[in-house]
């Protein structure tokens, strides 16, 4: 029984591994590509010259009507962006721990709310006693910046590292033991050499 047990944790480790870096999934040191290999749900992107870049991630702030927010307001942060609906059971499962993730990390949290009307998401936040803002994207335009993505995937995090490239990839509902490690493995990171 131990050697059964034995080899599934040696095999559940080499799967890990195997999802830890792929160089199908984004052109080398250029934009953002999305590729999901073999169909997998959590994709890392590394090292980190192999990650790409994305422009564009903007819109409308759902909090703060009229004001124009985006990934290139965090510039040498690491950056958790979350795609979402008030709609999405999921989603609302998992907004108090992208709430915690913020705070205990420090990362900053951006989401992006589509399929939605905007006080149905206004009062879904508010209620749940949520503080990070989001692009209020109904139809999703500020993810054309991500070639390839999925946007019907909800919910679904992006986690962007301090040069505002795409460093992981959850299509699934996020853990919060999964994701921390990784937000402070991002910021543990050196700054980028010019």
């Amino acid at each position: 029984m131990n050697r059964l047990r034995a080899a599934a944790l040696a095999l559940v480790a080499l799967l890990l591994a195997g999802c830890s870096g792929t160089q199908e999934a984004v052109a080398t040191g250029g934009d953002f590509q999305f590729v999901a290999p073999g169909g997998q749900t959590e994709i890392f992107y590394d090292p980190p010259e192999s990650r790409g870049t994305v422009d564009g991630i903007t819109g409308e702030s759902l909090l703060h009507e009229g004001t124009t927010i985006g990934l290139a307001d965090h510039a040498g942060k690491v950056v958790v962006f979350n795609i979402w609906g008030s709609w999405c059971g999921p989603c609302r499962e998992e907004m108090p721990d992208l709430q915690f993730i913020g705070e205990e990390t420090g990362a900053v949290v951006l989401g992006v709310d589509v399929r939605d009307a905007r006080q149905d998401a206004v009062d879904f936040v508010r209620n749940r006693g949520i503080t990070f803002d989001s692009i209020f994207d109904p139809p999703a335009r500020a993810l054309a910046g991500l070639s390839g993505y999925p946007r019907n995937v909800v919910p679904s995090t992006i986690v962007f590292d301090k040069q505002q490239r795409v460093a992981a990839v959850y299509l699934k509902k996020i853990r919060v033991a999964e994701l921390i490690p990784v937000v402070q493995r991002l910021q543990a990171e050196p700054p980028a050499t010019v």
